[in-house]
């Protein structure tokens, strides 16, 4: 556990500096230079990710079942992760409804995400896993909020074009990751 703790700490410690540190992050993007800020930040989140998934493979190896989870619940995870792609889509079709209205569709993906996994597995490494994104994901929401507020930002209308796009982009993306890559790259098929 304690190399996925690491990585979560890793990882999501430097997706938080706009939650905790908004003005030295400014700062240090001004001091370094836009590219090197980049730099630094990608290799740090990269180290972090690397972490997560060496931790998460061998917390797994432990499987310390906390709960178990209804069978129904696999059926509700299966709906969310839909919304979460939807969603996910949402953060890069130009002049979708969805972001129109949500603001941060990205984030809004990665609470959903958490939580429809959060719902249907209950091993130890899955709640410090998913439990971790989706707190962050929540402190995120805010800080974003807060930040809009702050700034006046007005996000524009969005196209009934743009945002069946954007339903339909999430859903093949979804269907692709649910039906093939989930069970390639996890070895866990949600519909097997």
């Amino acid at each position: 556990m304690t190399v996925l703790i690491l990585g979560l700490v890793v990882f999501l410690g430097a997706h938080s500096m706009r939650i905790v540190a908004d003005d030295w992050r400014t700062a240090q993007r001004k001091r370094l230079g836009e590219n090197a800020w980049k730099g630094i930040y990608s290799v740090v989140s990269l180290a972090g990710f690397g972490l997560i998934v060496w931790g998460f493979g061998l917390a797994r190896q432990q499987h310390v079942v906390l709960w178990v989870p209804p069978t129904a619940m696999r059926h509700v995870a299966a709906l969310l992760t839909l919304i979460a792609f939807v969603l996910l889509a949402a953060a890069y079709v130009p002049r979708n409804a969805i972001k129109s209205r949500l603001h941060h569709p990205m984030v809004l993906s990665v609470k959903t995400w958490a939580l429809a996994h959060l719902l249907a597995n209950g091993t130890l490494a899955d709640l410090l896993l998913f439990g971790a994104f989706l707190a962050w994901a929540v402190a995120c929401f805010i800080a974003a909020k807060k930040r809009d507020r702050a700034a006046g930002t007005q996000y524009p209308a969005g196209t009934a074009g743009a945002t069946a796009a954007t339903v339909a982009v999430g859903a093949v993306v979804w269907a692709l990751f649910a039906f093939w890559l989930h069970g390639l790259l996890f070895g866990v098929r949600p519909f097997a």
